[in-house]
């Protein structure tokens, strides 16, 4: 009996220090953070800033793995399917949240995904190839007016930051512009300084110096304050579009069962690289205001935006297949 009740209580001890020995032990191979657009947009960026202080701090390679495709779909629906072991995390941008509302089908929900951090955001900027003949957010929903459906605007791709936040504006300004997805970032802004499109959205800090060298001119900014980046550019509520706030922000997630002792380890080593002077400098330099949220407080931010953008996508009406 005595021999049993060693063995019983040597099991349930296993069983409580299990996890925890791994969380001590954590990481102890390369961490992969999945990215859902290609390399050098914003979500690229702001990962291989976010894996390189985690390699220098924790000693243990965090490297970056983009998977674009499908709006993001592809990225989540790989960590969806990951083991919730820590080893696979996500670097993501609104389309986690925007897509189940956006698209008919996907195959994730946002349970099967637990935050780690909110860790910071950047407003976008509208921009325009230097020849259209509006230099202004007033004067572009004056002239989209004058001409329905001629304007044609890129984004990254269907559910992307750069799309919800270009609809988003043309709903609340009363206007009719043609969207046109591309696969990233780089190559919706490529052909906005080609002139293939008129108009696009992108994150502010990789758009300046394409504004500063007059390749492209910028109209207006999507946060509610102006960023330090590009101070001289107007927000679009200043511009004239009341209430009007879309910002892109990074959140890190892993699979949903990863054990909550992970969940503490990862965000204790986020918080730690976030308040390092050095990465605060490497975000500043690229637009980003850093958050920093903790497990609780990312998961709050995550429902309110997906409850909020399920609302503005079903006024829309849109839906991609």
């Amino acid at each position: 009996m005595k021999i049993r009740i060693a063995v019983m209580l040597t099991c349930v001890l296993a069983m409580i220090a299990g996890p925890y020995a791994a969380a001590q032990g954590y990481p102890a191979k390369p961490v992969r953070m999945l990215v859902a657009f290609p390399a050098g947009g914003s979500a690229d960026i702001v990962a291989r800033v976010l894996a390189q202080k985690l390699s220098e701090s924790v000693g243990q390679n965090f490297f970056v793995d983009n998977r674009p495709g499908a709006g993001g779909n592809l990225a989540f629906e790989a960590l969806a399917k990951a083991d919730a072991d820590g080893y696979t995390i996500l670097n993501s941008t609104p389309g986690i949240v925007i897509n189940p509302s956006l698209y008919r089908k996907v195959n994730f929900k946002i349970d099967d995904f637990v935050a780690i951090s909110l860790v910071g955001e950047a407003p976008l900027l509208i921009m325009a190839h230097p020849s259209l003949p509006a230099n202004s957010i007033p004067e572009l929903v004056k002239l989209a007016k004058s001409k329905p459906g001629a304007i044609r605007y890129a984004s990254a791709g269907n559910g992307s930051s750069s799309h919800l936040a270009s609809e988003v504006f043309r709903m609340m300004a009363g206007i009719d512009m043609l969207h046109v997805p591309y696969k990233g970032g780089g190559p919706a802004l490529q052909d906005v300084i080609g002139g293939q499109v008129e108009l696009t959205a992108l994150p502010i800090a990789e758009s300046m110096p394409l504004v500063r060298s007059k390749r492209v001119k910028a109209l207006g900014q999507t946060g509610t304050k102006r960023s330090s980046v590009g101070p001289e550019i107007p927000t679009l509520e200043e511009s004239g579009i009341k209430g009007y706030n879309v910002t892109t922000w990074y959140v890190v997630f892993a699979p949903a069962k990863l054990p909550r002792d992970l969940v503490t380890r990862l965000y204790g080593d986020i918080d730690k690289v976030l308040k390092r002077a050095d990465t605060q400098e490497k975000f500043k330099e690229v637009g980003v205001d850093i958050i920093g949220t903790n497990p609780e407080q990312a998961a709050a931010f995550v429902k309110t935006e997906f409850d909020k953008w399920a609302k503005a996508i079903q006024a829309s009406g849109a839906k991609v297949d």
